[in-house]
C-alpha cells in the first residue's frame, strides 16, 4: 500500500468521530537530515462541518545525519505550544512502526511562511531582516527563561547539573566525531584539546536547549513575523549559552557579512538574548561554547559524509551538507582559536 493510503488509514484511526476522511497533496519536503518530512492535507466532516487541515509528517528514516529521539522532539513541541515561543501544534506521536514502517509524529503545518536562509535574503523578507533578528534572539531568550520542570520536560530529557552540562555535551559529540570521521581532522582536534584544557564556569541555570537554533529553523511570514520555531530533535537540558553560541556561529552568516544568522550584528544579538533571558553572556564562557559549537558542527557534517559514503542513506542533502560546511566550520574554528590570518 502506498504511503498516502497508509497515512490516511492512520489518520482515520485517530479521528474516530470524523466522517469521509481523506489525505491529499502528500509531498515530501527535502532539506532535513534527521527526519523524512512530508506535507499533506487531511479533509473530513465532523459535527456537521467540513474541515481541511494542512499537516506535517515527520518520519524516522532508515538512517539519518544525526540520531535523535522523536519522543523528546514531540515533547518539546507540546511543551512550548501556546507559550511565547511559537511552535506548530503537535497532534500525534506514533512509535509503532507497523503503520508507516518507521516511528513518526504529525503536527500542524504553518502555511504562508518561509524558512530558507537563501530566500530570506531576498524580497519581501530582506526588508525585515532586523525585525526578524530582534524576534529571533528574543524568542531564544524566552526559551532560556522557561522553567523545564513547569513545562514537564524534566521527566523526558536526561538530567544534567550546572557543573556537568559542558562535559556531557562535549563527550556526546566527541563520540560521534570518533565514529564518523573519514579522515583526520587536525583543526577540530586542536579545538577539542583547548576545550578540555579550558572548561567553562558552571551554567547559570539549567534550561531547555533547542540545540539547532539558527536561521533556517524557523518560519517567517511576508511581514517579517516569526510564526514557528522548528526542528527540536536535538533539544535537551543544558547550559543556555550553548544555544546562543550555536546561533552566532560564523557558518550561519548567510549574508556573507558579520551579521549573526544573517540578521543582526553579533553584539546586538547577545544584548537582546540577555534582556529576554535575564542571564549574562559572560565573554569567556560564551567563547568556550562558541568553540564547542564548531566541534559539534563538524561532527554533524562528518556524520553526513559518513552516511552518504557508506551508502546507508542516499539522500544527496547529506553529501551537500558535508561538502558545503566542513571547510567553513574549520575556518570558524581557526578564527576563534586566533589562527586565521
Amino acid at each position: 500500500m502506498e504511503l498516502a493510503a497508509r497515512l490516511e488509514a492512520y489518520v482515520v484511526s485517530r479521528l474516530p468521530q470524523a466522517q469521509r476522511v481523506t489525505v491529499t497533496k502528500l509531498d515530501r519536503i527535502f532539506g532535513g537530515g534527521s527526519r523524512e518530512t512530508y506535507r499533506f492535507v487531511v479533509d473530513y466532516r465532523e459535527d456537521g462541518r467540513d474541515v481541511s487541515r494542512p499537516l506535517i509528517l515527520r518520519r524516522d528514516p532508515p538512517a539519518s545525519l544525526i540520531e535523535t529521539e522523536r519522543r523528546i522532539e514531540f515533547a518539546a513541541y507540546k511543551a512550548f505550544h501556546g507559550t511565547r515561543v511559537p511552535v506548530p501544534e503537535p497532534l500525534w506521536l506514533e512509535e509503532d512502526p507497523r503503520h508507516l514502517d518507521h516511528p513518526f509524529f504529525i503536527m500542524e503545518e504553518i502555511t504562508g511562511c518561509e524558512a530558507s536562509p537563501m530566500k530570506l535574503t531576498g524580497p519581501p523578507w530582506d526588508a525585515h531582516l532586523a525585525k526578524i533578528g530582534r524576534q529571533k534572539w528574543t524568542i531564544l531568550g524566552e526559551i532560556a527563561k522557561a522553567d523545564p520542570d513547569a513545562l514537564g520536560l524534566t521527566g523526558v530529557m536526561p538530567a544534567v547539573t550546572p557543573e556537568t552540562a559542558w562535559r556531557h555535551e562535549l563527550e556526546h559529540w566527541l563520540r560521534d566525531l570518533d565514529h564518523d570521521e573519514l579522515e583526520p581532522q587536525p583543526i577540530t582536534r586542536a579545538a577539542i584539546r583547548w576545550l578540555w584544557r579550558n572548561p567553562p564556569p558552571p551554567a547559570q541555570r539549567i534550561t531547555v536547549v533547542h540545540a539547532d537554533y539558527r536561521t533556517g529553523n524557523f518560519l517567517v511570514d511576508e511581514a517579517g513575523t516569526i510564526r514557528g520555531i522548528l526542528d527540536w530533535e536535538l533539544a535537551h537540558l543544558g547550559d543556555p549559552l550553548e544555544d546562543l553560541a550555536w546561533g552566532i556561529n560564523r557558518v550561519w552568516c548567510w549574508n556573507r557579512d558579520d551579521r549573526a544568522g544573517g540578521l543582526l550584528p553579533k553584539a546586538e544579538a547577545i544584548r537582546l538574548w540577555e534582556a529576554a533571558s535575564g542571564l549574562r553572556a559572560d565573554p569567556a564562557a560564551l567563547r568556550w561554547w562558541e568553540l564547542f559549537s564548531c566541534v559539534k558542527g563538524q561532527a554533524i557534517w562528518l556524520s553526513a559524509a559518513r552516511e552518504y559514503h557508506d551508502g546507508t542513506n542516499h539522500d544527496s542533502i547529506l553529501a551537500l551538507a558535508a561538502w558545503m560546511q566542513c571547510n567553513s566550520q574549520d575556518r570558524a574554528t581557526l578564527e576563534l582559536l586566533g589562527h586565521l590570518g
